[in-house]
């Protein structure tokens, strides 16, 4: 089955919440002079409700303690079901931000599951995810889909189950003139391109938004564990918490 297709699907169990959406403008985050305005971040002490939705099977998604990083969101995506992600927040056309996080991923077969999108809707007719960050066994990758939806690796790094790694983009949104940089465990990367600075896909259809957990139905089990996504005006108030 087509990439387009299971994006069109809707995942068995799916747990629909309140529906939300950020007004860059208007956010009342919490904000710090030194470092920026932070414009949106989940909340583990309040669970999922601090997503906009969660689709995922019934009990797979939610807060668990880790030795290492404290309170974090679990997504469990089991053996033959499509997908298990957050959505949170909607993004607005010409916007830029920063986001970080921290993640590890517990994948029990070989093959892709997306961990990270940037997706658009409608999924027919557009890049379908402008952005995405895709783990397997060995290797993490950061991809951009143009608006024909072809696929344009940027990055890729090794990796290994149950690795804790952090995370850093900054994103210019826009359908052909978008901008991504991207820190992989606090330093730059240079992409495929040569450059520290892709231009291309990063915004398309009429509404985008971010997922984070598993998507990829598979015959392996699949987990992401990640601390709470911060989106911000600065790289340092986005990535004061990975």
């Amino acid at each position: 089955m087509s990439l387009l297709s299971h994006h069109r699907r809707t995942a068995a169990g799916v747990v629909a919440l309140t529906t939300f959406a950020i007004s860059f403008g208007s956010a009342t985050a919490s904000s710090s002079a030194a470092t920026g305005k932070v414009l949106w971040s989940p909340s583990t002490s309040k669970g999922a409700s601090s997503f906009a939705a969660v689709q995922c099977a019934s009990g797979n998604f939610g807060v668990v303690k880790d030795a290492t990083k404290g309170s974090v969101w679990r997504a469990f995506q089991a053996a033959g079901e499509e997908r298990c992600e957050t959505l949170s927040p909607d993004l607005k056309e010409g916007d830029t931000f920063y986001l970080g996080w921290s993640s590890k991923v517990d994948i029990k077969d070989a093959n892709s599951r997306y961990v990270f999108q940037l997706k658009c809707s409608p999924s027919t007719d557009t890049a379908n995810h402008p952005i995405e960050i895709d783990a397997t066994t060995g290797r993490i990758r950061l991809q951009e889909w143009d608006t024909e939806h072809v696929a344009h690796q940027l990055w890729t790094a090794p990796t290994a189950n149950n690795q804790w790694h952090s995370y850093a983009l900054k994103i210019r949104l826009g359908r052909t003139d978008g901008t991504i940089d991207f820190w992989f465990d606090g330093v730059k990367q240079t992409f495929t391109t040569g450059s520290g600075t892709f231009k291309g896909t990063t915004w398309d259809g009429d509404r985008n938004y971010l997922k984070w957990g598993s998507y990829h139905p598979s015959t392996g089990d699949a987990t992401n564990t990640f601390t709470s996504p911060v989106m911000a005006t600065t790289l340092e108030a986005a990535t004061a918490g990975s």
